[in-house]
């Protein structure tokens, strides 16, 4: 194959091209190029895009979900106390006396409603507008 000409981009005046700046590699960029992840793939891959981070912030925004789930129970009167528990070891336990997650077969996933709501992105109550 060829090799990628490089041109400059930027606006100090170094550079071949008289613009200066970035070097820039000219190649073909198309829809060809667009990489497409289903499922998990993505949080997989990229799980900082998910949660903000892979490190103590990525920890605590899944704990604030967790703990903001038992908050919306509580909002609709389906429950009444919510307990945060911070473990030996860096663990966090939140329990609450709501209604949980339902744990019968699913109709659309062939498996529980629980295993649905934890591996399958945008499946929840919250969607369907009843819960």
């Amino acid at each position: 194959g060829t090799t990628p000409k490089k041109r400059a981009v930027g606006g100090d005046g170094a550079g071949s091209s008289g613009s200066g700046g970035i070097a820039r590699q000219e190649g073909a960029y198309g829809a060809e190029q667009i990489t497409v992840l289903e499922g998990l793939e993505p949080v997989r891959k990229r799980p900082g895009m998910y949660i903000g981070s892979t490190g103590p912030r990525g920890l605590h925004h899944l704990v604030f979900e967790i703990v903001d789930n038992s908050v919306d129970e509580a909002m609709a009167g389906h429950c009444s106390e919510i307990l945060v528990e911070l473990l030996p070891g860096d663990g966090v336990r939140v329990t609450d006396n709501g209604r949980g997650i339902p744990c019968d077969l699913h109709s659309r996933t062939g498996t529980s409603a629980l295993e649905t709501v934890l591996t399958v992105l945008h499946a929840g109550g919250k969607f369907g507008g009843e819960s």
